[in-house]
């Protein structure tokens, strides 16, 4: 088997288990909170509940181009298993808290040293023959999306049988798992003394020579809006759930709908980076993009579950080829030497979209309720999908001296 599919499978199964375990205990934090820390008071377990979700994207966003920086210049398989074997130990130690403030400056510290997912798709598009490109990023995009549908059913089904607490230890041990999986079986050919003797530009330096690049700001545009435009209305779910449905069953049918979007992204996602590989990443990317806007529409005008399901289903098959699409862009385009500084930033502009989104959703549901959020996502959706259309992705791009 060549060396490159090999690191393919092996980091789509540490994606798997990094994801798996990162969401097995976010969704049940609030019920952490009150079950093991003894808050009672709603606003009180609100308040800290937002704070702590959100105290783990902030410093990600401040960290990430660091540590591109440092990847490009060390090699992205140290920036792996600083990342991995990091948020091993700080998932553990979550297990240990006593207070909400202890929770917090670990989620704190957690995103300071995050950056699995930007490594590995950094060091897989670094080993992967330009022409699987696409179909790579679909295998490993599938990955982390198996690992987020999976790691809430997962949580739930251990925290009824153990309680909170273990599921960090769990947590712990699957991301340990995954990087030992990284260590002993990923190989990367990294000429340390050609980056060392290359000019080592600043985190600012760097930024500026990569905005000179139309298509790799488009990118990180394309990055912003697709989180900003899914995440500011996913909190707000189970209740349209409830609106819906009423509240019999409501757990099972609000997981079914947060669970179908991922599992039709998951299979989707290696077959539209395959026809990628064929027609181009810009096409599918600009067509995905299209398809998920459409597919925003309708959610606002169902009247039962059973027509949100399938509407999420098929927003799902179009969610699938935009992040490896994007990854592989961001791969053609991005000047060499650079390549994970660039998945750096772009993994900043992820976190951003994620930490902006929510926020977003709860300030406006109020004035336009979650069918305006529905089409306001639309929107977005639409007018990115024109934007990529009118933008050169065969021309050759100048390279920053």
């Amino acid at each position: 088997m060549p060396r490159w599919k090999i690191n393919v499978i092996v980091l789509w199964c540490g994606q798997f288990l990094a994801l798996a375990g990162m969401t097995m205990i976010m969704p049940f934090l609030s019920l952490y909170l009150q079950s093991d820390f003894g808050l009672t008071d709603e606003h009180e377990v609100a308040a800290w509940t937002g704070v702590i979700f959100a105290g783990n994207f902030v410093t990600a966003f401040l960290f990430q181009p660091i540590w591109g920086r440092l990847a490009d210049r060390h090699g992205r398989k140290v920036m792996l298993l600083r990342s991995g074997f990091g948020m091993a130990t700080v998932t553990l130690l979550m297990g240990f808290a006593t207070d909400p403030w202890q929770l917090l400056a670990l989620r704190l510290l957690n995103g300071t040293i995050s950056g699995f997912n930007p490594a590995a798709v950094a060091l897989v598009s670094a080993t992967t023959p330009r022409e699987k490109m696409g179909f790579a990023m679909g295998v490993l995009q599938s990955g982390m999306i198996a690992g987020t549908v999976l790691g809430p059913l997962m949580g739930g089904v251990f925290a009824d049988r153990f309680g909170f607490r273990p599921i960090f230890y769990i947590t712990g041990g699957l991301l340990f798992c995954a990087s030992l999986l990284a260590l002993f079986l990923v190989r990367e050919n990294f000429d340390r003394e050609k980056a060392a003797a290359a000019p080592q530009a600043s985190v600012l330096q760097g930024w500026r020579e990569l905005r000179r690049i139309r298509p790799l700001m488009v990118m990180l545009g394309c990055t912003f809006l697709i989180q900003f435009s899914q995440m500011n209305s996913q909190s707000l779910l189970p209740l349209f759930v409830q609106e819906l449905h009423g509240t019999a069953n409501l757990a099972f049918w609000s997981g079914m709908v947060g669970a179908v979007t991922g599992i039709s992204n998951m299979l989707a996602a290696p077959l539209l980076g395959r026809l990628s590989d064929r027609i181009g990443a810009h096409r599918v990317l600009g067509f995905s993009l299209a398809g998920a806007g459409l597919m925003f529409i309708p959610q606002a005008f169902v009247k039962a579950v059973w027509q949100l399901l399938a509407i999420r289903f098929l927003l799902g098959v179009f969610l699938g080829g935009l992040v490896p699409s994007v990854n592989a862009l961001i791969r053609r385009h991005a000047p060499e030497g650079m390549e994970t500084r660039a998945y750096s930033f772009n993994s900043s502009i992820f976190a951003l979209g994620n930490m902006i989104g929510p926020v977003f959703g709860g300030l406006t549901s109020g004035l336009i309720g979650i069918e305006g959020l529905f089409l306001l996502s639309a929107a977005l959706f639409l007018l990115t999908s024109a934007l990529v259309a009118h933008t050169s992705f065969t021309k050759a791009t100048a390279r920053p001296s």
